[in-house]
């Protein structure tokens, strides 16, 4: 009885050290390769104006996808975490493209800009939200 006992215990400590270092030391450590990520190429305007006229249809075409965005930047901003926001301009004043850059861009860009940017798209709320953006 002491050795399954024993053995449990043992197992069990087992699967929670493998358990914390995949949690909070392998997956920190692993980042994905946005840089050289395939991606889809389009304009803020025609993303924001996709959405817009069928949402369903653009979540199928570019939801958890990478995509390639060129724009004009409209706003900048600080997240709560302390990352750079960059909102892309739409045809719509009420609509963009808010990307959230990637912690390890410092690139400094100024409203105005043309830029580029690679990203995984995540959805539609007012705007079209991109994560993990590097500005290319």
């Amino acid at each position: 009885m002491k050795k399954i006992i024993l053995s449990t215990i043992v197992l069990v400590l087992i699967i929670a050290t493998s358990g914390y270092y995949y949690v909070f030391i392998y997956s920190k450590n692993k980042k994905f390769d946005m840089e050289h990520a395939d991606s889809m190429n389009i304009e803020a305007t025609a993303l924001v104006s996709a959405f817009q006229e069928n949402e369903a249809n653009a979540n199928k075409l570019y939801l958890d996808k990478v995509l390639f965005i060129n724009g004009v930047v409209g706003a900048t901003a600080k997240t709560q975490s302390g990352e750079t926001s960059v909102t892309l301009t739409s045809s719509d004043p009420f609509s963009g493209v808010m990307a959230t850059l990637d912690s390890t861009v410092t690139t400094q860009v100024k409203v105005g800009d043309t830029i580029a940017i690679k990203g995984f798209c995540k959805g539609f709320l007012s705007d079209v939200v991109i994560t993990n953006a590097l500005i290319q």
